[in-house]
């Protein structure tokens, strides 16, 4: 973190060759944000909103336009890792997070994901080290009058969790065929109670997949 500037709320950018040594700001949440546009899960019941989140890092590093642009700095890119694929900051890097929209408290926060595979091998441990870290995506979630449905996001592992809305805690691990890609939904058929997701990955064709109880 030394290699780069970091300081209070709207801290402008800085050169990514200053003077200093530093190679641009370092900016938590992401230049994405911590929640987005994949949105939130309400229990109206309770007033509760279920938050999806990512803690990754970015670097707002600018750099001379000279020969590319008429403005003066331009944006530049620089890496915000410890090692491939693990983030700068300590985890989690995904997380849940019920907040009552009567009182504004956090009533509880969940990791979101497994620790990735990758992870202890890439920073030499031993895996049994690490707690679970969670994947810096945002949820795809889904609130039923009895149960909180989150899918990792896209790039997830492929299962659907079911979780008690009133811990976080997880009921089931449902598998899926890839990971979701957007939010669950859910409706009533003849009679029984469908929960749809959309998943999809590089290697699996986009696809929906409906699911009820037997």
């Amino acid at each position: 973190a030394r290699r780069y500037r970091w300081g209070s709320l709207f801290s402008p950018p800085s050169a990514m060759d200053a003077p200093d040594g530093t190679r641009g700001t370092l900016m938590m949440p992401s230049t994405t944000g911590g929640a987005n546009w994949e949105g939130a899960a309400l229990d109206p019941t309770t007033n509760v909103l279920f938050v999806p989140s990512a803690g990754t890092p970015s670097v707002y590093g600018l750099v001379p336009g000279d020969g590319v642009s008429d403005m003066d700095w331009i944006a530049g890119v620089a890496g915000t890792s410890l090692a491939p694929g693990v983030p700068l900051v300590s985890p989690p890097w995904g997380r849940i997070t019920a907040i009552d929209l009567d009182t504004g408290e956090h009533v509880w926060w969940v990791v979101n994901a497994d620790t990735p595979d990758h992870v202890a091998r890439r920073l030499g441990l031993d895996p049994s080290a690490i707690p679970r870290t969670g994947k810096p995506l945002r949820s795809m979630l889904l609130s039923t009058a009895s149960l909180l449905f989150a899918g990792e996001g896209f790039g997830g592992d492929p299962v659907l969790r079911a979780l008690d809305k009133d811990t976080g805690a997880i009921v089931a691990e449902i598998a899926l065929p890839a990971s979701a890609t957007g939010h669950p939904v859910s409706y009533l058929h003849a009679g029984r109670q469908y929960v749809l997701v959309a998943v999809g990955s590089i290697e699996h064709p986009a696809e929906f997949v409906a699911l009820v109880l037997p």
